[in-house]
C-alpha cells in the first residue's frame, strides 16, 4: 500500500509539471508572420512595378559656350617683330582694346623712322609730276586747236588757188577752141584764094596776105596750147600744195597726239605712283599701330604662349589664350547613336555639374536634389570621334519655379552629366527594356531640329 500511495504521489507531482511546462512553451505563429511579410513585401513590389518610370537617356560632356565668340580664344599677332613688353599677366582681367603686348620692328624695309616723312616726300614729287603732265595736256590741246585753226585757212587759201586753176585751164581750153578755130577758118580762106589765084580771081599780094594771117592763127593756137599747158600745171602744183597741206597737217597732228598719249601716259603713271606711295603710307600707319597687341573683347588671360622679352615672334602668331568675360554658358554632351532618333530637339535635360553635390534619380528626376534644369539647343549631324552626338544643351529660360539658376561658377571644361528626359512608362515596362537592351520609347515624332531651320 505504501508503495501505491508513493507511485501516486509522484503521478501528481509529474501532472502538476507538466501544466507548468506547457505554461512555460512559446507558442509556435513565427511562420505565419513570416508568410505575411513575404505576402507584404511581394505586393509592395508588384504594385511599384506600376509605379510610374521617367524614361532618360545618359550623357557626359562638358561644360562649353553656346555662342563661338564667347569660347576660349588665341590671341594673334597681324605682324612679325621682337618682344618688347608684356602688359599683362595669367589671370588678369582686361577690356576690349587693353593693351596685352608690345613688339618692335624686325623688318629691314620698316626700319627708317622717318619713313613716312620720305613717303610724304615722294609723294609730293609725284604730285608735282601728275601736275607738269596736266600743263602739258592742256597745251597739247591748245598747240592741236590752234593747228586745226590754221589748217583751216590755208586748206581754204589752196582750195581756192586750186579752184582758180581750174578755171584758168577752162578759160584756156576755150581760148584753145577758139583759136583752132579761126586757124581753121584762115586755112579754108587761103585754100579758096590760091584757087582763085589760079583762076586770075586774086592777086599775089592777097595770097601772101593770107598765108601771113594762117601763119598768125597758127602761131595763136600754139600760143594758146602753151598757155593751157600752164593752167593746167599750175592746177596740178595748186593740187599737189593741197595735198601737201594735209600730210604736214596729219604729221602735225599725229606728232601732237602722239605728246598727247604720252601725257597722259605720264599722268596715268603718276597717279598710279601717288595712288601706291598713298597705299603706302597708310599701310606704314596701320602697321605700326600694330606694333601694340590689343584684348578683341573684354575677358580674362588664360595663359600666355610666349615668353620672355626680345624674343621673335612671326607673323599671324599666338600669344596668350582669352577668355571672353560673362559667356553663355552650354554644356555638350555625348550620346549613343542608337538614342540620337529618339531625341527632340525642344526635350527637358537633367543637368549635374561636376562640383555641385547632388542625389539623381533616374526614374523620377523631380525628387532629384541638386541637378538644374536644361534644354536640347542643337544636336550634331555627323558623329564625332567614337561614334557619339553631340547635343548642346542651354539654360532652361526661364528657370522652372523649384529649380535654380545655372551656377555663376561655372567654368568652360568642366565636367558635367546629363539625363535627356523621355516619355514616362511603368516601372515594369522600364525594366524589361533594359533586359532586352532594347532603346528608350519614342513619345512623339521627332520634329525638324533649330539649326536646319
Amino acid at each position: 500500500m505504501g508503495e501505491i500511495s508513493n507511485n501516486l504521489a509522484q503521478l501528481k507531482n509529474w501532472e502538476e509539471l507538466s501544466v507548468h511546462a506547457n505554461s512555460r512553451i512559446i507558442d509556435a505563429k513565427g511562420p505565419k508572420r513570416l508568410g505575411r511579410i513575404m505576402l507584404f513585401i511581394f505586393a509592395f513590389f508588384f504594385i511599384l512595378l506600376f509605379l510610374p518610370y521617367r524614361q532618360t537617356i545618359p550623357g557626359r560632356g562638358t561644360v562649353t559656350a553656346l555662342r563661338p565668340e564667347d569660347r576660349p580664344q588665341t590671341v594673334q599677332n597681324q605682324i612679325g617683330g621682337r618682344i618688347e613688353h608684356w602688359a599683362v599677366r595669367e589671370g588678369q582681367e582686361v577690356k576690349k582694346g587693353d593693351t596685352i603686348l608690345v613688339i618692335s620692328e624686325t623688318s629691314q624695309s620698316y626700319f627708317d623712322p622717318e619713313l613716312p616723312t620720305r613717303l610724304n616726300e615722294q609723294l609730293d614729287a609725284k604730285r608735282g609730276s601728275e601736275t607738269a603732265a596736266v600743263q602739258k595736256i592742256d597745251a597739247t590741246k591748245a598747240q592741236m586747236t590752234a593747228m586745226t585753226s590754221g589748217l583751216r585757212f590755208q586748206m581754204k587759201a589752196a582750195e581756192n588757188k586750186v579752184l582758180q586753176a581750174r578755171n584758168y585751164v577752162s578759160i584756156d581750153s576755150a581760148d584753145l577752141l577758139a583759136v583752132r578755130k579761126f586757124y581753121e577758118t584762115t586755112k579754108v580762106r587761103l585754100e579758096r584764094y590760091e584757087t582763085g589765084y589760079k583762076n586770075g580771081l586774086f592777086s599775089l599780094t592777097d595770097i601772101e596776105t593770107r598765108r601771113l594771117k594762117l601763119q598768125e592763127d597758127n602761131a595763136k593756137v600754139i600760143s594758146q596750147q602753151n598757155k593751157l599747158s600752164n593752167s593746167a600745171q599750175n592746177l596740178l602744183n595748186a593740187s599737189i600744195e593741197l595735198d601737201n597741206i594735209r600730210a604736214k597737217y596729219q604729221e602735225s597732228m599725229s606728232k601732237a597726239q602722239s605728246d598727247m598719249s604720252s601725257a597722259i601716259s605720264s599722268k596715268a603713271s603718276a597717279q598710279g605712283d601717288i595712288a601706291k606711295l598713298r597705299n603706302d603710307i597708310s599701310n606704314i600707319s596701320i602697321r605700326r599701330g600694330l606694333y601694340v597687341v590689343r584684348a578683341p573683347q573684354d575677358g580674362y588671360v588664360v595663359k600666355t604662349l610666349k615668353a620672355g622679352i626680345g624674343e621673335n615672334i612671326k607673323e599671324g602668331e599666338s600669344v596668350a589664350t582669352l577668355q571672353p568675360k560673362s559667356p553663355m554658358v552650354a554644356a555638350e554632351l555625348y550620346v549613343s547613336a542608337m538614342d540620337v532618333p529618339l531625341i527632340l530637339d525642344t526635350g527637358d535635360v537633367r543637368l549635374q555639374f561636376e562640383g555641385w553635390p547632388s542625389v539623381q534619380f533616374s526614374g523620377w528626376p523631380s525628387v532629384a536634389v541638386g541637378t538644374f534644369a536644361g534644354k536640347v539647343f542643337s544636336i550634331d549631324k555627323v558623329s564625332s570621334a567614337g561614334g557619339n552626338y553631340r547635343l548642346l544643351i542651354s539654360q532652361t529660360n526661364p528657370v522652372p519655379t523649384n529649380d535654380d539658376p545655372w551656377p555663376p561658377q561655372l567654368r568652360q571644361g568642366s565636367g558635367v552629366y546629363g539625363r535627356i528626359i523621355l516619355r514616362s512608362v511603368p516601372l515594369w515596362y522600364e525594366i524589361w527594356r533594359q533586359l532586352n537592351g532594347f532603346p528608350p520609347s519614342l513619345e512623339k515624332e521627332p520634329t525638324e531640329s533649330k539649326d536646319k531651320k
